[in-house]
């Protein structure tokens, strides 16, 4: 018995050496020491908890912890996690964001489902598109103004390129009107308070806006968020039908690159600095005074160095501002200097990394329009 188990173990271990098996088939997560021997794939810890939830498809074993037999042992040998994932993510489409062991768990969690439970992948679809061209449905929104969360309609339309939003529930003319095409979605279950938290982020008024929104259901919220993947995708595959995948997929829903709180001054540079929520999107760096603010209280663009963009560590000598915190940031652009001041180390070690890989980043024509359209903002 003892040898049979030590014998065992052996092998999964050399077995996890092997390309592909040597991240989670689910999100690639590296060196997993999970797997399920139902499924024949090899999978992390976080992975093994959604799998434990869908016992009539999946059951796991802990490679290191618990018994295997001789059987089980075979079954992995013979399948394995690029085997199993040939089969059940077969058919992805192209839009369809497949999360990572970064990702919240609404987005991992309905993503083994998608591919186990439902099946969705396994067969190439009869109707290609997420939703027909037009998807409705409600969601639990926060007011701008009052913070409460109440029922609104929502109607994605691939046809016009928008996502519109009612305030109330009979209401013919729609409370806003978002292009697709500069349409932000992430999740954030921490900031909402909610695991199936979504921020749709877009420009209003040459404003940035914020809208948060929740659904009950897990499985509806990820739909909507890969529908309105779909809906820009397609957009994008119209207006630059000569752009490959390669350009077109990272132009989709991302998540926001830093988000957190630093101290910042005002132009002069001798006005005290005030704690701020920034939020770092691609070449955008917003600040609010409250992570769930509706709208930004200001925006920098963060060119290239090519372009007379750097970012420094510290503060320039003789900085006259009161600042609390004492970890300084300099941002270097053409038209001005910007001061920031962070808690901590660690936080200015975060955000200096997250700014110097931006600047080091040759600007494309869409950046060079943006660059110019703040230098012409009102």
């Amino acid at each position: 018995m003892a040898g049979e188990k030590i014998r065992n173990q052996k092998a999964l271990k050399e077995m996890i050496k092997k390309d592909g098996n040597n991240i989670c088939a689910d999100c690639q997560a590296p060196d997993p020491d999970w797997a399920s021997h139902t499924l024949g794939t090899f999978i992390c810890l976080n992975c093994s908890g959604i799998h434990r939830n869908i016992p009539e498809i999946s059951k796991v074993k802990s490679t290191v912890m618990d018994h295997w037999d001789d059987s089980q042992v075979e079954f992995m040998a013979e399948h394995g996690n690029q085997k199993v994932n040939a089969k059940y993510e077969a058919f992805i489409p192209v839009y369809y964001y497949r999360p990572t062991f970064q990702d919240c768990q609404v987005l991992r969690e309905q993503w083994v489902r998608s591919k186990y439970e439902r099946k969705e992948f396994v067969a190439e679809r009869d109707n290609k598109s997420e939703f027909n061209g037009i998807k409705e449905g409600y969601f639990w929104k926060r007011g701008r103004d009052n913070g409460q969360f109440l029922s609104r309609r929502f109607v994605l339309s691939e046809q016009n390129g928008t996502l519109m939003y009612y305030a109330k529930h009979d209401a013919k003319e729609p409370k806003a009107v978002i292009k697709v095409e500069n349409l932000n979605a992430s999740f954030q279950p921490a900031k909402i308070g909610n695991p199936n938290g979504l921020q749709i982020t877009y420009v209003k008024d040459n404003k940035t806006r914020n809208i948060f929104l929740y659904h009950e259901n897990g499985k509806e919220i990820v739909e909507w968020f890969n529908a309105l993947r779909e809906a820009q995708y397609n957009y994008l595959k119209v207006a630059f039908p000569c752009a490959p995948n390669t350009e077109i997929l990272p132009k989709l829903t991302r998540s926001f690159i830093k988000e957190g709180y630093m101290e910042k001054t005002g132009p002069r540079q001798t006005e005290g600095f005030k704690k701020r929520w920034f939020t770092m999107d691609h070449r955008r760096l917003m600040y609010f005074k409250d992570p769930l603010d509706a709208f930004a209280k200001g925006e920098v663009f963060i060119g290239s160095k090519d372009h007379g963009y750097n970012v420094i560590l510290g503060l320039p000598p003789g900085t006259q501002g009161n600042f609390s915190w004492q970890f300084g940031i300099t941002i270097v652009t053409p038209e001005r200097n910007f001061l920031f001041t962070c808690e901590t180390d660690s936080d200015q070690a975060e955000w200096y990394s997250a700014f110097n890989k931006v600047v080091k980043q040759t600007m494309t024509p869409q950046d060079c329009a943006q660059q110019a359209y703040f230098k012409h903002k009102p």
